[in-house]
């Protein structure tokens, strides 16, 4: 299994949405099959097999992102995390951040199965 994939499983339920799909589809697909419900969001129209928004994070129709237990990116351009973290915050969903290199983040660090990614948590809990 996909190391997030499984984090995700292991930690969140219902609705998650990914911010800038792109065309790397796995970790999508993996928690679809697991019974997530799976939004993906991307600048410009995608074919994707999974329900899917063109949204702007610096300008977003925060509706898609209500309900969600978790935003996530993979690989982001780092201008866009403090405006997925902001949507989180709105919405109040946790926030995972896989990082393209070796970028640094002032969530916390989680190392998972060898697989290093951030998290925030703005959910009520």
């Amino acid at each position: 299994m996909l190391p997030i994939a499984e984090y995700v499983s292991e930690f969140y339920s219902g609705k998650v949405v990914e911010v800038g799909i792109g065309y790397n589809w796995k970790v999508a697909l993996r928690l679809k099959d697991l019974g997530f419900e799976v939004v993906a969001t991307d600048l410009k129209p995608i074919d994707v097999p999974v329900e899917f928004y063109v949204d702007d994070v610096t300008d977003p129709k925060v509706e898609i992102y209500e309900g969600a237990s978790l935003i996530y990116t993979i690989r982001p351009p780092p201008e866009i995390v403090p405006y997925v973290l902001r949507i989180a915050e709105v919405v109040k969903s946790d926030v995972i951040v896989r990082p393209f290199g070796n970028e640094f983040y002032d969530g916390r660090l989680i190392n998972y199965k060898g697989e290093r990614f951030y998290l925030w948590r703005c959910r009520d809990w």
